[in-house]
């Protein structure tokens, strides 16, 4: 009992640290879009949605390094993703009077994201079928293969960097660049330190409740490095920001699964991940996308009935990795 209390604080704690250092990121990218004139698309799609990322790509870092747990980190990523699309939206919803879209979100953010599951998940098919060692049920991924999720993020910035070509930006603030690039740093760093609390809290619960560290990495892990999206996404949808608050969610998840990732198999040299879990998880964050899109292009508005049903969407799937996770149901093979 001591043991979960203090892995329970340890949590709580480092959540509370990635919240703050979340809440300067915020502050100090916002001034640095405004001083560099960035248009809001790019500002939400790119500079804040790398930087509220940050948790994430701390957290495939971490894992693997540190505690020689790439599953958790991936586990992570792709909770996160459904997370984002789930949850954040729906709260952006009910924070706002009207959380309107555009269509430059939904046919251009939200359909390049589409293609960066899709790239993935070949990226993941490849590393099962034709990388030595690969076999259906591990997908071994090595630096040359996660080269093509990489490549496909630099095209997405390619494309953003299009956008401020064609931009006229307004007159420079009165923002001092240095001290926003020095409030940035100390905030990715309180970031990275929280993470390294939630990831061993994660771990903690993993051991008390003899459950894989998959699940805690889906749920505990992702919830908390979530966070800087939440927060960045729900306050511009209070100051009726609603572009930067979508661009955030789509342009966050697109940095997760193109570059946090292959950053952790970089780093690693090369890992393998689970094939026969990551199929199913795919397909759902794919199903999850699908969901998102319809619901934002339906009068380009996401309503407060809509964002419940993207709640419920999410409690579903919480529910049913947890009955896999404890051996209720076996509908996932390999967890």
């Amino acid at each position: 009992m001591n043991g979960l209390i203090g892995y329970l604080v340890l949590a709580v704690v480092a959540t509370a640290i990635i919240w703050k250092g979340s809440e300067l990121l915020e502050r100090s990218a916002a001034g640095l879009s405004r001083y560099y004139g960035l248009p809001v698309a790019v500002h939400g799609a790119v500079v804040i949605a790398i930087g509220s990322s940050f948790p994430e790509l701390s957290s495939v870092v971490i894992s693997t390094l540190v505690h020689g747990e790439f599953s958790l980190g991936v586990g992570a990523i792709v909770g996160s993703a459904i997370f984002n699309l789930l949850v954040i939206p729906a709260l952006s919803a009910f924070s706002s009077e009207k959380l309107e879209a555009t269509r430059d979100v939904v046919h251009k953010d939200a359909q390049f994201y589409i293609i960066s599951v899709l790239v993935l998940f070949i990226t993941f098919s490849l590393g099962a079928t034709y990388v030595p060692g690969g076999t259906t049920s591990a997908a071994v991924l090595t630096p040359a293969l996660v080269t093509i999720p990489l490549a496909t993020y630099g095209i997405y910035v390619f494309l953003q960097y299009q956008d401020t070509r064609d931009h006229v930006a307004a007159a420079a603030p009165d923002v001092d660049p240095r001290r926003e690039w020095g409030v940035l740093a100390v905030s990715l760093v309180l970031i990275a330190v929280g993470v390294e609390g939630i990831v061993r809290a994660a771990l903690g619960f993993g051991a008390i409740f003899d459950t894989p560290s998959f699940l805690w990495g889906l749920t505990v892990i992702a919830a908390g490095t979530s966070l800087p999206d939440a927060f960045v996404s729900v306050r511009a949808a209070k100051v009726d920001e609603d572009v930067t608050s979508l661009t955030n969610v789509l342009g966050s998840n697109t940095f997760n699964l193109l570059v946090a990732i292959p950053v952790g198999v970089v780093l690693a040299g090369s890992a393998t991940i689970n094939y026969l879990v990551a199929v199913p998880l795919m397909g759902f964050l794919a199903f999850a996308t699908l969901v998102f899109i319809v619901f934002t292009r339906t009068h380009l508005e996401l309503t407060d009935l809509e964002a419940a049903g993207l709640l419920a969407l999410y409690a579903l799937f919480l529910a049913w990795m947890i009955l896999e996770s404890t051996g209720v149901i076996e509908t996932v093979q390999g967890i």
